[in-house]
């Protein structure tokens, strides 16, 4: 069903200056619903697209910077905490082996002392010397050439050994401190051990004390202050070689893979993050201070964040929820005033169709009413002149009934018929079917044979300044030169009509809203508001009975539609009116 779309636009004005513009449009009832529901899917892609852009976006991002502050400040709370630990067991360890160094120099202070101790007093030293820790293995007593000249443990054959070539015996001759500490090293049982020795001079020589040490007894000290699950200490000196490390983990005469950098005198604990088993792993490193042996403590940093981790877990799953239940609700309630809406439009729609069709109705109603007074005026002339013609020709009246005054009054009949058949044509020319003769028409030719004509007769005469501003290069339109001619013939005679004394018609043509316009304006009395959506009416007229019959607009506009155009009237009372007509130029619509 094809119905009129009439649109009524207000413009601002001064104050007491009404401005109407009123817009006739062919559109089809059917392409406005699918335009309707393009409309509101694209409304509801916006309104889905806002909820993403302004709801799940930021808190996305949002979530995003949180992880990654919660992230770093965690992995900033295992390294302190870890750096922490690393710190705890390097003064341990430090304060350990200077107890066992001072547990050695307390020997040559001992009362039984002596440079060439007997066995019995090696015994008790290593009594005493277990007896501040269950770690020492054997003691032994040095001369000045590195003789072993005295032994107290459980290999006595290494009594009368030479330590001369042993490297921590010359590095404790050698060096400004006067003890020592070696690496491990196997003993005599491929046990093992290290020794710790202290050097003191008697008699301008250098007596050496040595004692060796259980390195699980150290590994022990570092089990108990760690700190926290799954933390693995171990010890290694400047090559990396294992010097103290659990036995799960690797054995003594292995090397470590990490070697810490050289000791930094602002910097006491250092970490890195290394990757062990291909599992991301914290360790912190600490240079001890009485032998030149590193400290290291690992962590994996799953273990090191595991509660943080499931903290945040549980965190970010709750804002997951949350999220998507709010978004369910806005898209549930989105959705469904997007259809109430769609709705309301159709019923609005349907509505419009039938007060369309109502409006249709009423045309044909008064179309009838303005057919019945049209042709009754006529018939009234004609009923009456014929009934004076036969009092005439009645000698009871004795009227003059010459041939003069007879044909006079037929002259009134055929006046009455011509209007009457006018009247007919014209209605026939609104509803025939005929066989459409399309051909390219040039706009600018066919409103100069139409300007053309008018001023030979219609416009002959009158205060009436036409001006023309027709555009070069107008493409062509594919039509029927003379409907054309009418439409513009129709306009142009009303333009006049509502000028009642002087006034300019302008006449321009160009390209708009990619079709080819054609403006007609005037500078007559203008058009009411309240008329405006009855001037394309049939028989509204606002010029008298006499003045027409209220066909012109009507046709124009049905000549218009049929071309596939739209017309536009702009109007401002006292000031005059614009008819602009657009028709496409790549469409034809047969005049059926």
């Amino acid at each position: 069903m094809r119905v009129w779309d009439a649109r009524l636009l207000q413009d601002n004005l001064p104050a007491g200056k009404q401005r109407t513009e009123h817009i006739y449009d062919y559109a089809g009832s059917e392409e406005n619903r699918k335009q309707i529901n393009k409309h509101f899917d694209r409304l509801q892609t916006r309104l889905i697209l806002g909820l993403i852009l302004g709801f799940l976006l930021p808190n996305a991002l949002l979530s995003a910077y949180f992880h990654f502050q919660f992230t770093h400040t965690l992995k900033n709370s295992a390294i302190l905490s870890l750096e922490a630990v690393a710190d705890n067991q390097k003064n341990a360890l430090d304060l350990y082996l200077r107890e066992r160094i001072a547990n050695i120099y307390n020997l040559f202070r001992s009362p039984d002392f002596t440079l060439h101790p007997p066995q019995e007093v090696m015994e008790g030293y290593l009594r005493t010397l277990r007896h501040y820790h269950d770690g020492f293995v054997d003691v032994g007593f040095l001369d000045p050439q590195g003789v072993q000249t005295g032994y107290a443990g459980p290999t006595p054959e290494l009594l009368g050994s030479d330590y001369s070539d042993e490297p921590w015996f010359q590095r404790l001759m050698q060096g400004n401190k006067n003890h020592v500490i070696s690496d491990s090293h196997p003993g005599v049982r491929d046990t093992e051990y290290f020794t710790v020795a202290v050097r003191q001079i008697f008699f301008d020589k250098v007596y050496v004390l040595r004692a060796t040490l259980d390195p699980d007894k150290l590994y022990m000290l570092l089990r108990s202050t760690v700190q926290g699950s799954n933390v693995e200490s171990a010890l290694i000196n400047a090559q990396g070689q294992y010097q103290v490390v659990d036995p799960k983990i690797s054995f003594i005469s292995k090397s470590s893979a990490f070697i810490p950098p050289p000791e930094s005198p602002d910097q006491s604990v250092g970490i890195h993050e290394l990757d062990i088993d291909d599992i991301p792993t914290l360790v912190a490193y600490a240079w001890l201070t009485e032998t030149p042996w590193a400290l290291l403590v690992s962590q994996p940093l799953s273990v090191a964040q595991a509660g943080m981790y499931r903290a945040r877990l549980i965190l970010t799953i709750s804002l997951l929820c949350i999220s998507l239940v709010i978004s369910g609700v806005i898209f549930y309630t989105i959705r469904r005033l997007i259809n109430d809406a769609r709705r309301m439009t159709t019923k609005g729609q349907q509505l419009q169709e039938m007060l369309a069709h109502a409006s249709k109705l009423a045309s044909i109603g008064e179309l009838a009413a303005g057919v019945a007074h049209e042709i009754n005026n006529p018939l009234a002339i004609i009923m009456a002149t014929s009934g004076v013609i036969r009092d005439m020709l009645n000698p009871e009246f004795e009227l003059d009934h010459s041939p003069e005054a007879i044909n006079k009054e037929l002259a009134v009949i055929d006046s009455a018929a011509t209007r009457a058949k006018g009247i007919t044509k014209k209605l026939q020319e609104m509803g025939k079917t005929r066989m459409p003769q399309a051909e390219p028409c040039d706009i600018n030719v066919q409103v100069e044979t139409v300007l053309n004509r008018l001023k030979k007769v219609e416009l002959r005469g009158k205060s009436i300044d036409i001006q023309l501003h027709l555009a070069p290069n107008l493409p062509p339109i594919l039509a029927e030169p003379e409907p054309l001619r009418q439409v513009f013939n129709n306009i142009l005679l009303n333009a006049a009509d509502a000028i009642d004394d002087k006034g300019t018609i302008t006449i321009s043509t160009g390209v708009r809203e990619n079709a080819v316009a054609i403006t007609i304006s005037d500078t007559g009395r203008g058009i009411a508001p309240e008329n405006l959506e009855r001037i394309f009416h049939p028989f509204f007229t606002t010029k008298g009975g006499h003045h027409g019959t209220g066909l012109g607009l009507s046709i124009a506009a049905s000549i218009v539609k049929y071309l596939g155009g739209v017309i536009k009237v702009n109007s401002t009372v006292g000031k005059g009116s614009a008819f602009t007509v657009l028709l496409p130029n790549n469409y034809y619509c047969p005049l059926t």
